[in-house]
């Protein structure tokens, strides 16, 4: 069992198809294991604001997703603000940190890397996942440069209200991350 990831199993059951995960009861926890290596990931490029990047990292060990940051970060990553939001999530959360976009490029290998943009013209619900591809959000301050814009795979928008300038990034991750899971449910 030593090359599954572990995960903690609640709110969302229900997103979870019997052919990817196995369940586990560890003191009267259920936990569950993932069966497959190539399940989405959440892509995090240089986070600025703890709060927020604690939040994504508990959405991801709630949907049993795994995390990659792309530093430099913002803050110092062990702050106070990032524990206090992430909790003790991070115990069941499969997370990397990458040193720079390149060492991350590189390690990506042959997934889709899916940018979510508010520069991008395919609404997320269009759009056609796939279990491999690795969700990406930018900067809360500048979002992604162009040089990233243009080495990713795919760009994807939340449609909004005339007006409306962008979601915050973790919102913006939790409502894309979930379509594709939702996408991956249905084609089981």
């Amino acid at each position: 069992m030593q090359n599954f990831r572990w995960n903690c199993c609640s709110l969302y059951q229900h997103i979870i198809v019997e052919d990817i995960f196995d369940f586990v009861n560890v003191n009267n926890t259920l936990w569950y294991v993932s069966l497959m290596e190539n399940l989405y990931r959440l892509a995090l490029y240089q986070p600025d604001m703890a709060p927020n990047t604690g939040a994504m990292m508990r959405l991801c060990a709630c949907f049993g997703v795994g995390l990659d940051i792309i530093e430099p970060c913002g803050f110092v990553f062990d702050d106070r603000k990032l524990k206090r939001a992430a909790m003790d999530y991070v115990e069941h959360l499969d997370y990397v940190r990458h040193a720079s976009w390149d060492t991350f490029k590189q390690q990506a290998q042959k997934r889709r890397i899916i940018l979510l943009t508010t520069k991008a013209k395919t609404a997320y619900h269009q759009f056609k996942f796939r279990k491999d591809d690795i969700l990406m959000v930018g900067r809360e301050s500048a979002g992604v440069p162009l040089d990233v814009h243009q080495s990713v795979d795919a760009e994807i928008i939340i449609p909004m209200h005339e007006g409306a300038r962008s979601l915050n990034v973790g919102m913006a991750a939790a409502i894309v991350l979930s379509e594709a899971l939702r996408q991956a449910e249905n084609r089981g």
